[in-house]
């Protein structure tokens, strides 16, 4: 709730600075102090529109700020999680900077935020009547809500949405899977071309490296040969070929060994060398005399790797990627014959999602209707005594065209103030006074229900007096119970019952016109709820009477 409001610059309010407590505020004043500019402002603070004419003449900007405690508020810390702001103490600071050039910027704990993300925040925790810009009860969507909460179906209704939720999600993923069937049905023809044409070229990994090599063995078959020949001849087969020469040498060593052990080393070394060149000459000699002369198989290489330089153009660029390609076609066509049997079981589970739902639907409506009945009747006998004599409330059920996540109908309050007139939509039927009054009765139904945190009246008292005043103040006083109402008013009979009264006070300060905000407590409150009852508010009865009336709303 609501634990100050600071307001600067916004129209005749200079500098003003309320604070408001749990249980019931009212705000009073003459006419034309400022009442209702407090209640504009706060719409604006909760994402209302922000107009350059609310802008103080002479000054630049216009500002409103709200410190709010929103602690156990679980809603309000999910929202700003999603939002991405903080609120590491249970305060919140919403703020909203008006330019007398039009712009407007707001703030959420000291981060920018826009217009919608106090709406959001805003919506979660004050609701505002007289005006209907802030007036939740107005929302189709939440009227619904209401009512399920009103009736006990709140866990029905959430079990409904996630039935229409699975009905949603297999109906998407079978209109998904039909037109993707749609799709390579379309396709088959050339997928199973490509395929083919792939397919049939038994491509395996690494065989266009291996082909590069064998091609180029064949293309230099002679060369190999002839090199080959030659030097195993001068490695082993000549007079004085190299392995000669090495064993030579290593015998020559072995002798010099025996006379200085240190030369043994080097004799070793020798002797390695000779067996290793000895195996390479006889190495060379196999490889000479295997060489492939077939130019028929190098004409085929050849062949093979146009093959596959033609697929790479076509499937490629490399011949992995040709091997991957063959392999999505071949899913894709896998897919194609399974999708038929794979509809099939998405249809099945369709239609038994559709039943359960309807099934659901059906019960949550039969449960709805009870609680409308209820509803109606519960609000019809509070009207009376808000001076809403011939107000009645009903509750109509528009039937959906199909499957919605709100069950088989669309819920709308509807309302007439007097007799032998049809019922329209509330926001329709009612002055601001009346509408508040409307939303009293609203409220004092579901109190207990809805739990928002704070509640605006303005206009509630508009067209009303005497007992009706007297039951109006009851209503409030009732609703304020457990949650924080402010209620401008006129009427001395409200004011009374408040736990936190504050005046709106004209005064001129260097020559303009402002509006202060005063607390009232003691004599100064009596003297106030004086003047509102009309008279001489000095007089000894007036007094008398104001004492009374706040002796009573104790």
């Amino acid at each position: 709730m609501f634990v100050e409001i600071r307001i600067s610059n916004v129209a005749v309010l200079k500098d003003l600075r309320i604070s408001l407590e749990p249980g019931l505020n009212v705000l009073s004043g003459e006419t034309g102090a400022g009442k209702s500019i407090v209640v504009d402002a706060l719409e604006v603070l909760l994402g209302g529109r922000a107009s350059s004419g609310m802008v103080r003449a002479g000054e630049a900007r216009a500002l409103v700020e709200g410190v709010v405690d929103v602690g156990g508020l679980d809603a309000v810390a999910e929202l700003l999680a999603e939002l991405g702001l903080e609120c590491d103490d249970d305060h919140l600071v919403l703020r909203r900077e008006i330019r007398a050039e039009g712009r407007s910027r707001g703030w959420v704990n000291g981060s920018p935020a826009t217009a919608g993300m106090l709406r959001r925040i805003g919506s979660l925790l004050v609701d505002i009547h007289g005006q209907h810009e802030h007036q939740r009860l107005l929302s189709a969507g939440f009227q619904r809500q209401v009512l399920d909460a009103f009736g006990g179906c709140d866990d029905l209704a959430e079990e409904v949405t996630d039935r229409f939720r699975r009905v949603a999600e297999l109906g998407d993923r079978l209109a998904s899977l039909e037109e993707r069937r749609g799709e390579l049905e379309s396709r088959a023809d050339f997928i199973r071309f490509q395929l083919d044409e792939i397919a049939g070229a038994k491509l395996h990994e690494g065989e266009d490296e291996e082909l590069r090599i064998e091609a180029n063995r064949l293309a230099h078959a002679d060369t190999l040969a002839r090199e080959s020949h030659a030097l195993h001849r001068l490695l082993h087969a000549e007079d004085d070929a190299v392995a000669d020469r090495l064993a030579d040498a290593a015998a020559r060593l072995r002798r010099l060994g025996e006379m200085d052990p240190a030369l043994e080393a080097c004799s070793s070394t020798l002797d390695d060398a000779y067996h290793q060149v000895s195996d390479a000459a006889g190495a060379l000699a196999d490889y000479a005399t295997g060489i492939d002369h077939d130019p028929a198989r190098l004409e085929s290489i050849r062949e093979r790797q146009a093959l596959i330089q033609r697929l790479e153009r076509k499937y490629g660029p490399t011949l992995p990627a040709v091997i991957e390609r063959g392999e999505t076609l071949r899913r894709e066509l896998d897919e194609l014959e399974t999708a038929d049997m794979d509809a099939g079981t998405l249809r099945t589970e369709l239609e038994r999602a559709g039943a359960a739902w309807r099934a659901g639907a059906e019960e949550l409506s039969r449960r709805r209707r009870e609680a409308a009945a209820r509803f109606s009747a519960e609000a019809r006998a509070v009207f009376p005594g808000l001076g809403l004599q011939g107000a009645r409330l009903a509750v109509h059920f528009e039937d959906q065209t199909g499957p919605s996540a709100g069950g088989l109908e669309r819920v709308r309050f509807m309302a007439t103030m007097n007799p032998g007139f049809p019922p329209a939509p509330l926001s329709q039927i009612a002055s601001g006074g009346e509408m508040s009054r409307v939303m009293l009765a609203l409220n004092s139904v579901l109190a207990g229900i809805d739990d928002l945190p704070t509640l605006v009246f303005d206009e509630v008292d508009a067209g009303v007096g005497g007992g009706v005043a007297a039951r109006v103040a009851d209503r409030l006083e009732a609703v304020a119970s457990g949650r924080q109402v402010l209620v401008v008013t006129h009427l001395a009979r409200i004011a009374a019952r408040a736990s936190n009264h504050l005046v709106v006070e004209k005064d001129a300060v260097d020559g303009a016109v402002v509006s202060l905000v005063r607390q009232l407590d003691g004599d100064e409150r009596v003297h106030e709820i004086a003047r509102m009852l009309g008279g001489d508010p000095g007089s000894d009865p007036s007094l008398e009477h104001a004492r009374d009336l706040l002796g009573r709303g104790r």
